[in-house]
């Protein structure tokens, strides 16, 4: 008479599993930094703390929501400045100091969906969202083609990424490899190099215009 028992219990606990691990929100998701992400280690090693303090992390989400509010369609970005170089190799934590961020919020959200929005970017991107010196509305577009690797960010004036897919001119020593892990936690990130990377807001006290590096990936999200 147990085992009835037990296969009933069994399966509360699975479907409570089911329902702990389901997707609550998907969609895409493109960054930019200020230093090569695809690069030899000697090279990183050689910048690390002086360049990549900068990096620019964009969402759009395709499907679902946060806090029970749906957030199809929206967007969200986090721009982060730090003391020294943002990111971790797999290996060595980050030793960034401190990090200033701003999030920029899709125009098109309600009040509730700007809230859910702030919410989300702030979890997504927890290292980086510790001092938040400003949240401004902009109109907000991000596009990705995984095929071709090209990415369109658009917030505003305010920032832009734009990538395209690795070329073979674009190796430098021949021991390339993706030495900077993705600063959020994504599903199939492929590097990527970027055109162009700026920001040119107010909340950080410093603007950027990068452009001509291997310092991007694309990327999925899923939560």
């Amino acid at each position: 008479m147990r085992i009835p028992a037990l296969a009933a219990l069994l399966t509360v606990f699975l479907s409570g599993q089911t329902a702990v691990h389901a997707i609550e929100i998907r969609g895409q998701y493109l960054e930019s930094r200020t230093c090569d992400v695809y690069t030899g280690p000697c090279f990183a090693n050689g910048e690390m703390g002086l360049v990549g303090k900068e990096a620019v992390m964009a969402w759009r989400v395709d499907e679902g929501g946060w806090n029970g509010t749906s957030l199809e369609g929206l967007g969200v970005a986090v721009v982060a400045k730090a003391e020294g170089t943002l990111g971790e190799d797999g290996i060595f934590p980050m030793q960034a100091g401190h990090i200033k961020s701003v999030i920029l919020v899709d125009e098109q959200a309600t009040t509730e969906q700007e809230l859910a929005l702030i919410s989300f970017a702030k979890e997504a991107a927890r290292k980086y969202t510790q001092d938040v010196t400003s949240i401004e509305r902009v109109p907000l577009k991000l596009e990705n083609d995984h095929h071709s690797v090209e990415g369109v960010f658009q917030a505003g004036d305010l920032a832009e990424i734009h990538t395209r897919k690795l070329a073979g001119n674009d190796c430098v020593c021949t021991n390339e490899e993706i030495y900077f892990q993705p600063l959020t936690d994504v599903y199939y990130a492929t590097p990527a190099y970027t055109l162009k990377q700026k920001y040119l807001g107010e909340g950080l006290n410093c603007r950027w215009d990068n452009a001509g590096s291997r310092s991007a990936f694309m990327a999925i999200f899923k939560k």
